[in-house]
C-alpha cells in the first residue's frame, strides 16, 4: 500500500464530520480507491465492512433490498454475513463500486441518520444517467476527488520523500536546488512522465525498474477502460470510442485544441457532448477548457466549444500513443529518459502538467485567441490558474502557465499576453527542464515543479 493523500482528506472528514455525512470518494478504475479506503478502515476503526458492490452475491444485495426500512435487522445481517462485529461511532462500513447498486447509495440518507457507524462510497461513472436514474441522491455526501498518483505521490513510492520536501521548499522561497539534485528531481520527473500514477504501474516499476513490464499493465488498464466503454456507454459507446482514440494524434498537434474535424467532416459537438460528458465523468480525460477573459473567476467565460483534452495518466498517454504496436518500443522510454528529444515530448510534458494542476485542485483552463491580421493579439497560453499574489497582499490573481519540453524555446505569447493583461495578472510561470529562475514576477520553474502551483 503506497502512501496517498486521499488519507488525510478522509483523516479530516472523519474529524470534522463526526458521522453527519458520508464520504463519496470518485475517480477511475484502477487508481487505487479501494486499497485505500480499505487502509484507512484498518487503521482508524476498530472494524470495517467492505461491500463491492462489483461481485456482492444476491444474499449481500437483498439486505439493501429487503431491511431498508429495519436498520437493527440490517446491521445484524451484514454483520453476520462478512463475519465482522460493528462497533457503534468506531466502525465504517464502505460500499465500493456503489454506482453498481444505486439503490445502496440512496440509503446513504437514512443510515447517516442513524448515526451509529461511518459510510465511505467508492465509485466511478457516479453522474452517468443510468446510475442516479429512479433513486433520490442523498444531500449527506461529501464527495472527494481521488486521481491517478501525483509527482509528490511517485516519489514518495520511490523512497525520494525528502528530495520532494527539498523541491517545495526550493520553489517556496524562488531557490534553484543544488545542480546535483536539481538532476535527480528530472530524472525523476521523467519517469515519471513514462510511468504514470496508476498504482499498479508504479508498483511493478518500484520494484523491477522494468519499462516493458510497466507498459504491460498499461495497457491491460486501456483493454480495461475500452471494455467499460463497450459496457457502460450505451448509444455512446462508438463515439466514446472514437474520442478516446484521437487523444495522442490531437495533443500531438502544435496548438493541442481538439479538432471535432477529426471525428469525422460533419461532427458537431451537439452530437458529440454526451461523449465528452462520459469521459471526463470516468475521469479517463482531463478536459481543459478556453477562458475568454483573463479575469477572476475564470471559469464564468469558458468557451465550450474551444477545448483541449489531455488524459487522465500520462503514463496510459505513452501507451496509448503506440497502441498500434504490439508494445511501446524501448527507444522510445530511453529517448525520454535520458533527454533524447526522439517523440514529441511536448505534448507527453504538457499532459503530465495538466494533469499535475487537477491534483492540485486546479480547473483547468487556457487562453487561446486568433485576431485575423492583427498578430499582436494573437496568442495562447498553455495554462491559466489563480494564485494568491503576494505583491497584492495575497489577494487572487491569475497566473499564467506555459509549458516548455526543451531548454530553448521562445515566449512570443507569454510576452503578448502580459502587454496586454499585466495588470491583472499575479506571477506568471514558465515551466521547463532547467534550473530554477525568477525575474520579477516571471517564474521559469523545472517541470518537476508543476505540483506546488
Amino acid at each position: 500500500m503506497f502512501k496517498r493523500k486521499i488519507l488525510k482528506d478522509l483523516e479530516n472528514w472523519r474529524n470534522n464530520s463526526d458521522g453527519r455525512t458520508a464520504a463519496l470518494i470518485e475517480g477511475a478504475r484502477r487508481i487505487g480507491k479501494s486499497t485505500a479506503v480499505k487502509a484507512f478502515g484498518e487503521s482508524a476503526y476498530k472494524s470495517y465492512i467492505l461491500v463491492d458492490f462489483s461481485q456482492a452475491p444476491n444474499s449481500v444485495l437483498d439486505i439493501f433490498n429487503t431491511q431498508r426500512d429495519d436498520l437493527d435487522t440490517f446491521f445484524m445481517m451484514l454483520s453476520t454475513y462478512y463475519r465482522t462485529k460493528l462497533h457503534e461511532r468506531h466502525s465504517l462500513i464502505i460500499f465500493d463500486e456503489v454506482q453498481l447498486h444505486p439503490p445502496a447509495r440512496e440509503m446513504i440518507k437514512h443510515l447517516v441518520a442513524d448515526g451509529r457507524f461511518d459510510y465511505i462510497e467508492t465509485g466511478s461513472l457516479i453522474s452517468i444517467k443510468r446510475n442516479v436514474q429512479d433513486i433520490l441522491i442523498p444531500s449527506e455526501e461529501r464527495k472527494m476527488e481521488m486521481g491517478p498518483m501525483d509527482f509528490e505521490e511517485f516519489c514518495w513510492a520511490m523512497g525520494e520523500e525528502l528530495l520532494y520536501e527539498a523541491i517545495e521548499q526550493a520553489f517556496d522561497s524562488l531557490t534553484p536546488l543544488p545542480d546535483a539534485l536539481h538532476k535527480r528531481a528530472m530524472r525523476l520527473w521523467r519517469e515519471y512522465v513514462l510511468v504514470g500514477g496508476m498504482p499498479q504501474a508504479v508498483s511493478e516499476y518500484v520494484n523491477s525498474r522494468d519499462f516493458g513490464q510497466v507498459d504491460v499493465i498499461k495497457r491491460d488498464i486501456l483493454s480495461l477502460y475500452a471494455d467499460d466503454i463497450g459496457k457502460f456507454a450505451n448509444g455512446d459507446a462508438g463515439r466514446v470510442r472514437n474520442i478516446f482514440a484521437q487523444v495522442p494524434a490531437q495533443l500531438f498537434k502544435h496548438e493541442r485544441k481538439f479538432a471535432l474535424a477529426s471525428l469525422g467532416k460533419d461532427a458537431r459537438m451537439r452530437e458529440y457532448d454526451a461523449a465528452f460528458f462520459w469521459l471526463d465523468d470516468a475521469r479517463l480525460v482531463n478536459l481543459c477548457r478556453n477562458a475568454t477573459d483573463p479575469t477572476v473567476g475564470l471559469g464564468l467565460y469558458e468557451d465550450n466549444s474551444s477545448f483541449k483534452c489531455y488524459m487522465g495518466d500520462t503514463g496510459l498517454l505513452v501507451a496509448q500513443t503506440f497502441a498500434d504496436r504490439k508494445a511501446t518500443p524501448d527507444e522510445v522510454y530511453r529517448n525520454i529518459l535520458f533527454d533524447n528529444i526522439g517523440v514529441n515530448e511536448g505534448m507527453l510534458m504538457e499532459n503530465a502538467v495538466a494533469q499535475q494542476l487537477r491534483a492540485a485542485g486546479h480547473r483547468l483552463l487556457f487562453f487561446s485567441r486568433y485576431a485575423r491580421g492583427e498578430a499582436a493579439r494573437t496568442m495562447e497560453i498553455d495554462f491559466l490558474i489563480v494564485r494568491e499574489y503576494d505583491n497584492a497582499a495575497m489577494k487572487p490573481r491569475v497566473s499564467p502557465v506555459e509549458v516548455k519540453s526543451t531548454k530553448r524555446y521562445g515566449t512570443s505569447s507569454l510576452n503578448k499576453f502580459r502587454s496586454l493583461y499585466g495588470s491583472r495578472l499575479g506571477k506568471q510561470y514558465i515551466l521547463h527542464p532547467r534550473q530554477l529562475a525568477a525575474e520579477g514576477d516571471l517564474v521559469r520553474a523545472p517541470l518537476y515543479m508543476s505540483r506546488c502551483l
